[in-house]
């Protein structure tokens, strides 16, 4: 199974929602030859999350996000998740299903 360390670009002073910011990265990600997952985050206000595959360093996504959105922080969120939901993290907590 892939597994996925999760991150998220938070910004103050900057909108992050309906500015093709996701579209960026997934463009960057793909001319880079890097696994990459990206949403908006619902269930928090101006947040976008991405998730790499586990190994692979985000400072080259970091960087690419900074150049965008100089003041973004990006923040390690979860670490080593299967099948992320990234629009919600709440969602992948296993706990939550019930075996069929």
């Amino acid at each position: 199974m892939i597994t996925w360390d999760i991150y998220e670009i938070r910004c103050d002073c900057e909108t992050l929602h309906g500015v093709k910011l996701r579209g960026r990265i997934r463009k960057f990600t793909i001319d880079n030859g890097i696994c990459c997952l990206v949403e908006n985050a619902s269930d928090e206000e101006n947040v976008v999350r991405f998730a790499l595959t586990v190994g692979l360093d985000a400072a080259k996504v970091s960087e690419f996000v900074r150049s965008i959105l100089p003041k973004a922080e990006i923040v390690d969120s979860l670490k080593n998740i299967p099948n992320p939901i990234l629009s919600k993290l709440k969602v992948n907590d296993v706990s939550r299903y019930e075996n069929a």
